[in-house]
């Protein structure tokens, strides 16, 4: 099986359209009248933000194959930059801080990176996971880097300068889903240039590149890099949108969580880390309204996707829309 159909690279007609109607329904969400809006609307910025950390780990694991699983480290360090230079008594600038935040990430991703790069299979995942616990640790147990305790944000980032108040609710969410969409359109067009068929001839064979003549090291630590920095965004988003930030957010739990789902929507091509991000959080928040045993629910539910739907949802999707359209024909 070619990769780009194992992957679901190209996306059929029908699944554009489906996602289409699913970013149309999410702008339009504020704009309807629903009890608890303020609770919905909170979550479903919060999945946007795990949408865009999951499309991070995407461009490693679906499109490189490079499995980490110290992802959560970027994710935190963007984080803990916005409360580190957010002071007490004032919001700070949009435009400063975010790219600032951004480039923290991607520095630590850069330098972590080149020597994670340098190792394959499960030597990269179990080094991955080592330097995002030496992370973690490094602010656990440092009073002056907030401890255990974490640090909170007190203030928004100000985004007068754009005409916005982030303080709103509203205007959050509808700068998430500029974010997120513009994240997308990006990494869809890296997937497509030479530089991200480079990254997918990396997953399928890197000896073979190697042979032809090509640094594969160069271009999976500018990969690490790029998923880093785009992780550190959605870290950003997280503590303005939570206006807090611990430890906790770099634990092998996070990484573990975008694992599954990008492994839930299906690796490859952007839009399953996208749909894998918002079917996770949901199944979870229904599980946790079951059971105080919903990691064994949600456990269950990641092996059965996995078992019936190996190209995750969106491939599962994109199979019964085959299917459908074969039986109407006939």
């Amino acid at each position: 099986m070619s990769a780009p159909k194992a992957q679901l690279e190209k996306l059929p007609r029908s699944v554009q359209v489906l996602l289409a109607f699913g970013a149309i329904a999410l702008a339009a969400f504020p704009l309807v009248p629903v009890e608890g809006s303020d609770f919905y609307l909170q979550m479903l910025t919060q999945m946007m933000i795990l949408a865009i950390f999951a499309m991070s780990l995407d461009l490693l694991q679906g499109v490189t194959g490079l499995v980490s699983l110290g992802h959560a480290a970027y994710f935190g360090i963007a984080g803990y930059a916005l409360a580190f230079i957010t002071p007490q008594d004032a919001p700070i600038a949009l435009w400063w801080s975010l790219p600032l935040a951004v480039v923290a990430a991607g520095l630590a991703a850069l330098v972590i990176g080149f020597f994670v790069v340098r190792t394959h299979g499960i030597y990269f995942i179990m080094v991955t996971m080592a330097f995002a616990q030496m992370v973690y640790f490094l602010f656990f147990d440092n009073k002056a880097l907030g401890g255990s305790d974490g640090i909170y944000v007190y203030f928004r980032p100000d985004a007068s300068a754009l005409g916005l108040d982030l303080e709103s609710k509203t205007t959050f969410f509808y700068l998430t889903l500029v974010l997120l969409i513009a994240v997308y359109a990006f990494l869809r067009r890296v997937l497509f240039s030479p530089f991200g068929r480079v990254l997918a001839g990396i997953r399928v064979n890197e000896h073979r590149l190697r042979a032809v003549g090509y640094g594969t090291f160069g271009y999976k630590l500018a990969a690490f890099t790029l998923a880093g920095a785009l992780a550190g965004l959605a870290g950003f988003l997280w503590a303005a949108q939570t206006g807090f930030v611990n430890p906790e957010l770099m634990g092998f739990h996070m990484s573990a969580h975008a694992i599954m789902m990008v492994i839930l929507g299906g690796m490859g091509n952007f839009a399953g880390a996208i749909v894998g991000a918002f079917a996770f959080e949901y199944v979870m928040h229904v599980f946790k309204d079951l059971t105080k045993h919903w990691q064994l629910l949600m456990g269950g539910f990641i092996l059965l996707v996995v078992i019936v739907a190996p190209r995750g949802l969106l491939g599962l999707g994109d199979t019964l829309l085959r299917r459908s359209r074969k039986e109407a024909s006939e």
